[in-house]
């Protein structure tokens, strides 16, 4: 499938780690953490965590910690299709396409729960047929994009006639928890809100890019370090200090896995879901010889938005460097809850 158009979204409420900082110094804040939490949140937004800023699509954001769960789903309800659509107008208009022409319209998200899904939302928004496909993934976490593509995928495999959009969003901020787990605090500091949408279709666009060899890998014996619960109804992030190196060792198996497979080109860069700092390094030592600038700059200007993030560095790569040459193809790479991680290539 080819791509005509990618775009992306951020909220205007944006903190420097710092303000961030100074928000969790709040007496209410603080009386919820133990001291060694709280040297923790230190560590970490005072530090160096490769981010310096994060966009929140959560009204006042400053008082999330104040909110109810009930609360929180309003806010997801309110903002995550509102993201989404203003993400997915602008693909729409890159590509010269109208919501009308939208024949399928599918959507990951993992940071809130709606039924119906955030399609319905968007569709409503943005005007789409009443007859367009409408399709939500949830449950996939930080690595949902590109087995939402690989759905589109599908979707035009069915109908090669089809113009297909495919939007990634996350409102982590509606998930925002704090206790003195060590991993519920990373995910405090590291996570932000965003949006990337993309249309598809089975003739080349104005790049000629097509993506396509996609692949997965599931370690369910895994699962627990990277998921949500659900405590006293609100979403919690579980992470555990293994995940840099699950994912570490997950990508370089999808890199072998791809660059094995016999007359493809091969395979001159890696695009990755930001992830962390930590998460980069050890990717990039698993990966020797593929530097991930472009999952660095996204991690520092927005930090971890989740499922969004692998499409924001695929942005920044075309932007800054433009398109993969003829007989090269470069790999997207995206993982998190399950534990899973999923490639594919993006090429000519």
């Amino acid at each position: 499938m080819f791509l005509h158009a990618l775009a992306t979204a951020v909220p205007e409420c944006s903190l420097s780690q710092a303000e961030s900082f100074a928000i969790l110094q709040q007496p209410e804040v603080r009386a919820r953490l133990s001291r060694r939490s709280a040297l923790t949140l230190q560590a970490i937004l005072k530090g160096d965590s490769g981010i310096a800023r994060r966009h929140f699509a959560i009204p006042d954001v400053k008082s999330v910690w104040r909110r109810t769960p009930d609360e929180l789903n309003e806010a997801f309800r309110a903002e995550a299709p509102r993201l989404a659509g203003k993400a997915l107008r602008a693909a729409l208009g890159e590509a010269g396409l109208v919501p009308e022409q939208l024949d399928a319209l599918l959507v990951c998200t993992c940071t809130g729960y709606l039924c119906p899904g955030v399609t319905s939302y968007v569709a409503e928004q943005l005007g789409l047929r009443p007859t367009a496909w409408l399709q939500d993934l949830v449950g996939l976490g930080c690595g949902a994009a590109i087995p939402l593509l690989r759905a589109g995928n599908a979707v035009l495999a069915a109908q090669p006639d089809a113009v297909v959009a495919c939007v990634a969003v996350e409102v982590c901020s509606a998930a925002f928890y704090l206790d003195d787990d060590p991993g519920v605090l990373v995910s405090a500091c590291l996570f932000g809100d965003g949006a990337a949408a993309t249309i598809w279709r089975s003739t080349p666009g104005p790049t000629g890019l097509r993506s396509y060899n996609f692949t997965t890998l599931h370690r369910p014996e895994h699962r627990d370090c990277i998921r949500f619960e659900t405590r006293n109804g609100r979403l919690r992030n579980l992470l555990r200090p293994e995940v840099p190196e699950l994912a570490g060792d997950a990508v370089k198996e999808l890199l072998e896995e791809q660059a094995g497979v016999s007359n493809l080109p091969a395979i001159s860069r890696l695009i990755c879901h930001t992830g962390g700092r930590d998460v980069l390094d050890v990717i990039e030592r698993r990966c020797a010889g593929y530097p991930l600038e472009a999952s660095r700059r996204v991690l520092h200007e927005f930090g971890n938005m989740s499922s969004p993030s692998v499409l924001f560095a695929l942005e920044r790569a075309l932007r800054d460097g433009g398109a993969p040459s003829d007989g090269e193809d470069w790999m997207l790479a995206s993982f998190g809850a399950g534990f899973s991680a999923h490639a594919c290539r993006v090429g000519r």
